[in-house]
């Protein structure tokens, strides 16, 4: 019965901490590997961009800051993506 509290704190830890960190991490990966080129992203760094173009076998992506500017970032450093509306396009009146 003196192991019953250490059961309960080491279940406790596991629903609380490590679950929810391991959804986390699934979710990261799925993100990563669902980037194409035209996605707007942000960056751990906060930088935003939309990738240009994606190196499936290096593990990088090129990523447009600015008008002719390119970064080259890995896919790991992306940390969400943006959901852009293909229909929200500005009318010209």
């Amino acid at each position: 019965m003196s192991f019953l509290p250490l059961i309960v704190i080491m279940l406790l830890m596991y629903m609380f901490l490590i679950r929810p960190q391991q959804k986390r991490v699934k979710e990261q990966q799925a993100l990563v590997r669902s980037l194409a080129a035209g996605d707007e992203v942000l960056l751990n760094s906060g930088i935003h961009g939309v990738v240009k173009e994606v190196e499936e076998e290096s593990g990088v992506i090129w990523l447009e800051v600015a008008q002719d500017l390119e970064l080259k970032v890995l896919r790991t450093a992306v940390e969400r993506k943006f959901q852009t509306d293909a229909d929200e396009t500005p009318s010209e009146d």
